[in-house]
């Protein structure tokens, strides 16, 4: 009976003095404070999947085989092989696409128009007009350069050319709209600020996913940390009801006393069996991130292998920061202020051409004029028909609309939104603020809780060792040890649960200052 109680007592303190003084029983799958098995993030790859089933990572793997996979391995992999993170590097490729358009305006162009005409025995026109024309990009003028050839006995007299043809060298300015801001310049422009645009968007996404991946990491923590102490308290329990059983066999304690242990590892089991689907469930959200992909390859899903444990919660970081760092960087490089930003540039170059086109509409086209080459031999010396300035074509065009009522809506449109664009921009930098200083403070009270915490769980497991004593000495109940057990595996969970908010706060306060944690 002595021997029982002593067997008792041995367990009770063995597990929880463990964590105090460095010791780990034997039938506990440990998770040790500090990376023993440091891995790339590739490890997964590599490491074998176990297909036993088990919702005890014990039952599958030994504590000599796990392998710890850190936050920044995860992080790392995320950015290199998620497909979200390479969509995101497609913005800028296709902004870049659009500002490709976008110069194809100014893009030289040859164009040729050829037209005959043959009826009766007569040729009534053979008209041939060909020629390039260059757009240039300051001035918005059009230079062109052209060859007419025309011929038949019923041609249109300004349509006759010398038999060798006409070449014309001439230029098209906008003399009022049009000669600043056309467009043609309006969509290039807007177009490199997409180019803007894209990258924030870019930024943006790839912080969103890593908010959301950094989440999922520190749901596997505290899932796999709290199987761990349920596996604890039940593998306590069942000792416990193996000796207390063996007292009542013998007449040393009463029968009702095995039913109180028995319901005690009962609950604990359950409590086992749903941290483990926690766990399973909290494993396969983080392995939604996990992807592996070789150069241009498509990317395949990972699994992570059973043999894969979290690190342990780094300790404070919030000393490590500082509040006006983070606000600094967040009015600098925040994707969401540079977003608006660009939008507001976008929509000033938008209102400058809408108010160049209340201009009226005149542009002035001149070209010099010359015959075609002559055959050789075939030269009268004359420069009558050459290049000179009596030799030239001119003609101005004009268009002015009454009222310009649709210019004036337009513009009117345009600048109420450059207002909204303005007063958004406004909201969103104080948004912004408010919001890094709320997760700021977030960070500090957490860092407060884990300190506050540690020290009840210490001044908890002082209260069980206390407990477990006075049981072998007689002068406490089952029930009471219970209850000490219960509640240290209570706070042992809330300390984790706290370390896990902890990293979260953090994450969110990166990604509302514009970073993401794999970056920082």
């Amino acid at each position: 009976m002595r021997s029982l109680i002593l067997l008792f007592g041995f367990w009770g303190l063995l597990l929880w003095t463990g964590p105090v003084f460095g010791q780990t029983p034997t039938p506990v799958s440990p998770i040790t404070r500090e990376p023993v098995i440091p891995v790339s993030s590739n490890a997964l790859s590599r490491t074998a999947i176990s297909a036993s089933g088990s919702t005890s990572l014990a039952a599958a793997t030994t504590p000599d085989s796990l392998i710890v996979f850190t936050a920044d391995e995860f992080y790392q992999a995320v950015l290199q092989h998620n497909p979200i993170v390479k969509q995101a590097a497609l913005l800028g490729l296709e902004a870049q696409a659009q500002v490709q358009q976008a110069r194809g305006a100014f893009d030289p162009r040859i164009f040729s128009d050829y037209s005959r005409k043959h009826f009766g025995n007569t040729l009534y026109y053979d008209k041939w007009q060909s020629g390039l024309l260059v757009p240039v990009l300051p001035g918005g003028l059009d230079l062109k350069l052209g060859y007419d050839r025309n011929t038949g006995d019923y041609l249109n007299p300004e349509n006759v050319v010398p038999p060798t043809g006409l070449l014309a060298l001439g230029v098209k300015v906008p003399v009022s709209q049009g000669l600043f801001i056309d467009a043609r310049r309006n969509a290039l422009r807007q177009a490199r600020l997409a180019v803007n645009l894209a990258e924030a968007d870019r930024i943006s996404l790839i912080n969103k996913t890593l908010l959301d991946a950094a989440k999922a990491y520190w749901d596997w923590y505290l899932a796999y940390q709290q199987f761990r102490w349920v596996e604890r308290g039940y593998q306590l329990a069942q000792t416990r009801f193996v000796a207390v059983r063996q007292r009542a066999l013998i007449g040393d304690a009463a029968a009702i006393d095995t039913t109180e242990a028995l319901i005690t590892a009962q609950d604990r089991q359950v409590q086992l069996q749903q941290a483990g689907v926690d766990l399973q469930n909290s494993r396969l959200m983080l392995s939604t991130f996990l992807w592996s992909s070789r150069d241009s390859a498509v990317p395949q899903p990972v699994d992570l292998p059973l043999a894969v444990v979290p690190q342990a919660a780094p300790p404070d970081q919030a000393s490590q920061l500082q509040i006006q760092d983070l606000l600094s960087r967040a009015a600098q490089q925040h994707p969401d202020l540079i977003k608006l930003a660009n939008k507001q540039q976008q929509l000033t170059i938008e209102e400058r051409y809408r108010r160049a086109l209340l201009l009226p509409k005149v542009s002035l086209e001149a070209s010099l004029l010359s015959r075609g080459p002559l055959p050789e031999g075939n030269g009268d010396g004359s420069t009558y028909y050459g290049v000179q300035p009596s030799n030239h074509k001119i003609g101005v065009d004009l268009a002015f609309p009454l009222f310009l009522r649709a210019e004036r809506g337009k513009l009117r449109q345009v600048q109420l939104k450059n207002q909204q664009t303005g007063l958004e921009r406004q909201q969103t930098g104080r948004d912004i603020v408010n919001e890094v200083q709320s997760y700021w403070n977030d960070l500090v009270t957490l860092e407060q809780q884990i300190a506050t915490q540690q020290q009840t769980m210490r001044n908890q497991q002082v209260l069980v060792r206390a407990e477990v004593e006075k049981f072998q000495m007689g002068e406490s109940s089952l029930f009471l040890v219970n209850s000490r057990e219960s509640k240290l595996i209570d706070l042992q969970i809330k300390l984790e649960e706290l370390r896990s908010k902890h990293q979260k706060a953090l994450a969110n306060l990166w990604y509302a200052a514009g970073s993401n944690v794999g970056v920082r």
